[in-house]
């Protein structure tokens, strides 16, 4: 297939766009502050170097569905952190990284031309990829009246919310694991931010005061990358209806879609330890503490954020407006529009940044 034609069927890839912003940031005399995107900047906890040495020798294949230790601490960590029970080791699988999951569950699944996915109005740009891939329609809707009378095969949360940063309350999981069922929707839970929560609490959807103690038609997604630096690694896993997890295993197998199995060792250890994720956690809100004030000393408003490695924040003007205020000050963001239409006042500003570099950006803000 040419270039083109496959360029043509996806949406553009939106960072792109903010080349020419990234240099006029770099031309500040201090240095670029990049808050542009979630990537960590802390070291990997040493528990989990030491899991992936001690597991390097490696020579045979992996199977698909994972080891069943790798899967066995993800089922107790759901317990343990979250209170989720009634899970299997058939409902558990390990991904190779969340993304790739999130861009092809909706082909691995059959769905395609003809069908529907709905995801939220504000959004990470690979729910509407995996749709496109899938040749299906996406709408983006928060209320499931927007919906209208037409039945999803795929319904998308992500809660915490990548970028607003907002935590869905249990009521509302509650209401949408409901309408769900009622119609044969699937629904897939983006969970990957649950554990770094700043205000209120963090909940599951398969967490049985959520999903009626069944989860039957319920997926939970969850990454290590951002709970425990290990965007590197590539390790997460998805958890819920084993029906559904064996549709995707039997696609997996046939596509050698396959965690290696150093990085199950290194997933295992790293979900058995929660004294670094309690760490890392701690090291966040610090540097949230700096520069949310910051930022609304420079006339700024933050909606939402009460989740999430993120600010999402406004000052009620156009998104590339205030990426190129921002850029002039050497501080580069991502802007709203990025994430859906009614982003396009808004800015994500992130907060994986080193404590100096989030020192410089408050220095900047406030300086004037």
């Amino acid at each position: 297939m040419r270039r083109d034609a496959v360029s043509g069927r996806l949406p553009d890839f939106p960072w792109d766009a903010l080349g020419p912003y990234a240099d006029r940031a770099g031309a500040h005399a201090d240095g670029i502050v990049d808050l542009s995107i979630g990537t960590p900047v802390d070291p990997t906890p040493d528990v989990v170097q030491k899991a992936l040495a001690a597991a390097t020798d490696a020579p045979g294949y992996p199977v698909t569905i994972g080891n069943p230790a790798t899967r066995q601490a993800a089922i107790d960590w759901l317990a343990r952190r979250f209170g989720v029970t009634g899970l299997g080791l058939d409902g558990v699988l390990p991904l190779v990284g969340s993304k790739e999951f999130i861009a092809s569950a909706a082909l691995h699944l059959g769905i395609g031309a003809g069908d529907l996915v709905v995801q939220p109005e504000l959004a990470y740009p690979t729910y509407e990829v995996g749709a496109a891939l899938a040749g299906a329609r996406i709408l983006a809707a928060d209320s499931l009246t927007a919906i209208g009378p037409e039945v999803p095969r795929l319904l998308w949360l992500n809660s915490p919310s990548n970028p607003t940063g907002r935590v869905l309350p249990p009521d509302h999981l509650r209401k949408v694991v409901d309408w769900c069922r009622d119609r044969g929707t699937l629904l897939i839970s983006d969970e990957c931010y649950i554990e770094c929560v700043w205000e209120g609490e963090g909940v599951s959807v398969l967490h049985p005061d959520i999903s009626g103690g069944s989860h039957e038609g319920i997926l939970a997604v969850h990454s290590l990358s951002k709970r425990s630096n290990l965007a590197g690694y590539r390790c997460a896993f998805v958890a819920g209806d084993p029906a559904v997890v064996g549709e995707l295993l039997a696609v997996r197998k046939n596509l050698g879609l396959i965690m290696p199995g150093p990085q199950q060792a290194a997933m295992v250890a790293a979900l058995d330890d929660d004294q670094h994720v309690d760490a890392q956690h701690a090291t966040y809100a610090a540097r949230r503490a700096k520069l949310r004030p910051a930022l609304e000393s420079a006339g700024f408003r933050v909606d939402h954020s009460e989740a999430a490695l993120y600010l999402w924040a406004t000052r009620d003007e156009d998104c590339w407006q205030t990426v190129g205020r921002l850029a002039d000050l050497g501080i580069l963001v991502a802007p709203g529009s990025f994430y859906g239409p009614t982003g396009g006042r808004h800015v994500r500003v992130a907060l994986t940044a080193t404590d100096e570099r989030v020192s410089a950006a408050v220095d900047r803000l406030t300086a004037g």
